[in-house]
């Protein structure tokens, strides 16, 4: 995803929490965004580097251009963002943590680049 003037990473408010050896994503889900994770997020923090971030249809993300209802209709188009946003952030491989429709695009990114997530953790995943 190319965004005129912007990373990735900053327009998805994504960010790194924590210290360790251990690298996980915290994926949210439809009608959510990241601050879902904040009652776990301390805890994980003090042992692992914590990776969060919203999706383009978040109220979080400030620019409510960066969702495109076509490019989005499938999950390949957010597995394809999530895929860009690990390689940006350089945050491989890891522990991939997807809630709700989050955890089928984890699945998705997985097959797309295997290397990218060490385990695949789905909290609620949609089955589509």
């Amino acid at each position: 995803m190319v965004i005129a003037g912007k990373s990735l990473s900053t327009a998805m408010n994504a960010r790194i929490i924590g210290s360790g050896n251990e690298a996980i994503v915290l994926a949210h889900g439809y009608g959510g965004d990241q601050s879902v994770w904040d009652k776990i997020l301390p805890h994980l923090a003090q042992f692992c580097r914590v990776l969060v971030f919203d999706w383009t249809f978040s109220g979080a993300v400030k620019d409510i251009n960066l969702f495109d209802n076509v490019k989005y209709s499938s999950y390949d188009a957010f597995a394809d963002d999530l895929i860009a946003l690990v390689d940006e952030m350089n945050f491989q491989p890891s522990v991939f943590v997807g809630h709700s429709m989050s955890g089928m695009i984890g699945c998705i990114a997985s097959i797309k680049r295997p290397e990218l997530f060490k385990r695949l953790i789905l909290i609620g995943a949609s089955p589509r």
